[in-house]
């Protein structure tokens, strides 16, 4: 079991920005997750990967992707309130699920 977080690489966030917006995307999906499923993940450590993708284009392409495979997604749009100007969409969260299942869907995907 595992939860994978999926970054914007184009934002070019600061290191603090960029794990805020990640712990929005895995706590988000978390909380539309399966109970079993958490229960699971929980037991064997809780595994998260961070992987990178090259602009918001992709980052949906990839949601569309996970939905379609059955996986819980959480896309994080910040408030741009601090570091951005405007909304704007910065990661997703996949997950958690079978480490096969999610990488039907991520494994060709670059860790950040």
């Amino acid at each position: 079991m595992k939860q994978v977080i999926l970054v914007r690489s184009d934002l070019k966030m600061p290191k603090g920005k960029l794990a805020a917006q990640a712990c929005h995307a895995a706590v988000g999906c978390v909380l539309e997750s399966d109970k079993r499923k958490i229960s699971l993940w929980s037991s064997e450590g809780m595994k998260k990967v961070v992987l990178k993708v090259s602009d918001k284009k992709e980052l949906f392409f990839y949601r569309d992707a996970a939905k379609k495979a059955g996986l819980v997604t959480y896309v994080v749009s910040d408030a741009g309130r601090t570091f951005f100007s405007k909304s704007t969409v910065t990661c997703m969260g996949i997950g958690p699920d079978m480490d096969d299942v999610i990488d039907r869907v991520t494994r060709s995907l670059a860790m950040i």
